[in-house]
């Protein structure tokens, strides 16, 4: 696994932590041990990453160039 793999599975672990309530309030006040915010803006920044490695790491370049020399126009 890349380092961008394991980032952004540490990302999904913590958002994952804090969606089951890393919070505790007490009545008008609320602790909250991680933003979720800044945690989904992580997150989508490695996943965008991890997106860009794989096509470079199959081979592929994510893209096609067409040739259009002979052509009837």
């Amino acid at each position: 696994m890349s380092t961008a793999t394991d980032m952004l599975q540490l990302y999904l672990d913590a958002e994952a932590k804090v969606l089951a309530g890393q919070s505790v309030a007490w009545g008008d006040r609320t602790l909250t041990r991680a933003n979720l915010a800044e945690i989904r803006a992580g997150r989508a920044e490695w996943q965008r990453t991890v997106n860009h490695e794989k096509p470079a790491s199959s081979g592929g370049g994510g893209y096609a160039l067409a040739n259009f020399n002979g052509c009837d126009r």
